[in-house]
């Protein structure tokens, strides 16, 4: 009968250190973000988007936490690490060469459409300096919506094999996203996208709570990985109850990161909402 190792001294002492970290982060959050929900979402996606209101989706004359193209990147890789938790459990191989060459493409589309609409935005506010630059084509935020959540398919298909080949001890040694799967998921963020294009409110509500946290799932696992890593318990889990502490740590973390960068931007530009005078 194989035992479980004692925790050491140094996990003891994380063990209560880093559940309270977590509460005075949460806490933290909770006291600089703006009022309401949809405030506490705000500071969420004021740490990774310029949020830029021309460039975003709007309930009413309020606009989402993050701008069209990041709203369908971190809502789609959300979406893609739930998808492959419930359907994939613990495959850990990364797609073949032929679903790894799509999620290439949907890379490239939003490398394209990124540096498109960043030459727009420049020509936009240079006074004509920049008109010499020409672009492809005129950005709009459908393009950005469906370019920036093909980005969030390919993070997430990529990021879960990851994550499988660090926690567990015992693997699946299958890829974690195949042809069927894919094919599942891209229909499933291409009706979604459709949804969120009708403007309604009662599909941009939820998505507003989908994207921010989706964005905030990303950075927690990003940083738990790294923790695991640092604290040399990769492969040593055997039941996801035992993640919580790396994932109190990887939460912690993220806030951390959050919080530094909200209050950064926050003394530089003077506003929660897009940078002063980036429009279009």
């Amino acid at each position: 009968m194989q035992t479980q190792p004692q925790p050491s001294k140094l996990e003891t002492i994380l063990g209560w250190f880093i559940p309270i970290a977590a509460l005075l982060a949460v806490g933290a959050w909770f006291y600089i973000a703006s009022e309401g929900a949809l405030g506490k979402l705000d500071a969420i996606g004021y740490a990774v988007c310029h949020r830029i209101d021309e460039r975003s989706f709007q309930i009413g004359d309020r606009q989402l936490p993050l701008c069209a193209r990041c709203t369908g990147e971190f809502y789609a890789a959300g979406v893609a690490l739930l998808f492959q938790a419930i359907v994939s459990g613990r495959k850990s191989k990364l797609p073949s060469r032929g679903v790894l060459a799509v999620l290439v493409v949907f890379f490239l589309a939003f490398g394209i459409d990124g540096t498109n609409s960043y030459v727009y935005l420049l020509k936009s506010t240079s006074a004509g300096a920049l008109d010499h630059i020409p672009n492809l084509y005129t950005p709009n935020n459908i393009l950005r919506l469906f370019t920036g959540s093909g980005m969030g398919i390919a993070l997430g298909a990529v990021l879960f094999p990851v994550v499988n080949q660090t926690l567990w001890r015992t693997l699946d040694d299958r890829p974690a996203l195949e042809w069927k799967s894919l094919g599942t998921l891209v229909a499933i963020i291409a009706a979604i996208n459709l949804l969120i294009l009708t403007d309604s409110p009662i599909i941009l509500y939820p998505i507003a709570y989908i994207s921010a946290l989706g964005t905030l799932s990303l950075l927690v696992t990003v940083f738990m990985i790294l923790w695991i890593i640092i604290m040399k318990q990769d492969n040593a889990f055997e039941s996801p109850r035992q993640l919580w502490l790396a994932f109190a740590s990887g939460l912690t973390l993220a806030l951390l990161l959050v919080l530094s960068i909200d209050l950064l931007r926050l003394q530089f530009t003077g506003t929660w909402n897009g940078f002063p005078g980036l429009t279009g």
